[in-house]
């Protein structure tokens, strides 16, 4: 057993600004896939497998871009807090547009460039948040990858919970919850932004590789693709149940009105773990207690296989536990890979924006797959469905999660992961 090193607390408040930065971004990743493909059919009557198509094509465009999006904010580090602004500027008005704003034009075209801009600027904002971390966590001295990670993944989840639940809260109170939503994440994202303006532009004081061969060094590691390929495996089966959360709610479970607290149990329980993960990892290793945090996962997902009409409080004791087994993969996998290529190219925004890419694959697979398979066998939103479409529903949202992720164990057992 490893002897815990616990490091000084010095920079801890300036911290705060990356959890809450960090929050800002997360809000705008994951519960995108939550709430804006059910927002676009019950609102607009768009179908599923066209949403489904567009989110596919929109991660066609991140093939190309988020690797260019790297280079650029390596390149161009001395000016990455300005660029950043206006990133958030952009993202902030993006999310207005999707969520507040009557589409002036089709309504799935609409949807498709809200989407552009919005997931443009995330990625940007992600690339160049997780490169200046490397400098962070450097300055932060032994552990720094993992204490770092503790604050901003814990942030991500914070935010996650936030913005997932929100738009369920607010439903409450007004007849337009995603108005009040989309302009209260531009404010928050307004906020974030000033508490983090002085600390861009310093990832230069590290030694880095050079920009034009960061990628390359990157993708010729053996390690930093075995890492990238289980980060891919691994973020599917979160991806997948994300995408159906609340159909299944709905359909499978009948709990209408459910869906909130739900939502807000499983994130604050992954937030909560992270420090715990954390911890763990530091008295017994990266590896062993990312391996206990998937098999929690696999559990959860097995036990979501056998619930039914009614199953609400069963279903509430797996989100707490797959919400836990969240916090792990969240917490350790980015430190294993931030730690990793300040190895091979310290402060490469290139290597960021793959890592970017491949967390983003995984929600266009899984809505581009999954949505068009249930409009299929002929399930409806809200409406009454046949039992086929309802097993179906629980094969996707259980049984193909509990799938992938045992494949993840199984790579990330072959997979040697270094110790810090």
């Amino acid at each position: 057993m490893k002897a815990m090193t616990l490091p000084q607390d010095s920079a801890a408040p300036r911290l705060g600004a990356w959890a809450l930065f960090s929050g800002m971004i997360a809000a705008a990743g994951l519960p995108i896939y939550i709430h804006a493909p059910k927002f676009y059919v019950d609102e607009y009557g768009v179908g599923l497998a066209a949403l489904g198509g567009a989110l596919v094509l929109l991660r066609l465009i991140d093939v190309a871009q988020d690797p260019l999006l790297g280079w650029l904010s390596e390149r161009h580090e001395r000016l990455r807090g300005r660029l950043v602004a206006l990133c958030v500027v952009a993202m902030a008005a993006a999310m207005v547009a999707l969520f507040a704003v009557t589409p002036p034009m089709a309504p799935l075209w609409w949807f498709a460039i809200a989407l552009i801009v919005l997931f443009s600027a995330f990625s940007f904002l992600s690339i160049s948040f997780y490169a200046e971390g490397v400098r962070k966590a450097a300055e932060l001295g032994p552990q720094g990858h993992l204490r770092l990670a503790g604050w901003r993944e814990g942030g991500a989840l914070l935010g996650v919970s936030l913005a997932a639940v929100a738009p369920v809260a607010l439903a409450s109170v007004t007849d337009t919850p995603f108005t009040g939503f989309a302009f209260g994440f531009a404010l928050v994202a307004l906020v974030a932004a000033w508490a983090m303006r002085h600390e861009w532009g310093h990832a230069g004081d590290t030694a880095r590789a050079p920009a034009e061969v960061a990628l390359r060094d990157v993708l010729s590691d053996g390690l930093a693709r075995r890492l990238l390929l289980l980060a891919l495996v691994n973020a599917t089966p979160v991806a997948v149940t994300s995408t159906l959360f609340l159909f299944f709610v709905e359909s499978r479970l009948d709990s209408r009105g459910s869906e909130g607290p739900l939502l807000l149990l499983f994130f604050l329980s992954a937030a909560a773990s992270t420090p715990v993960w954390s911890r763990l990892a530091t008295w017994y290793g990266e590896k062993p207690v990312l391996l206990a945090g998937m098999l929690l996962a696999v559990l959860s997902f097995a036990c979501a296989a056998t619930l039914g009409a009614g199953d609400v409080l069963v279903f509430a004791a797996i989100c707490a536990a797959s919400g836990a087994a969240l916090g792990a993969d969240m917490t350790l996998l980015p430190a294993i890979f931030a730690r990793r290529l300040s190895v091979i190219a310290p402060g490469a925004g290139a290597g960021f924006g793959l890592w970017s890419f491949v967390s983003k694959l995984t929600l266009a697979i899984a809505a581009g797959t999954l949505l068009p398979l249930l409009e299929a066998r002929g399930f409806v939103s809200g409406g009454v469905n046949p039992d086929s479409a309802l097993v179906l529903l629980t094969v996707l949202y259980a049984i193909v999660p509990c799938v992938l992720k045992l494949v993840a164990i199984g790579l990330l057992l072959v997979t040697p992961i270094p110790e810090s």
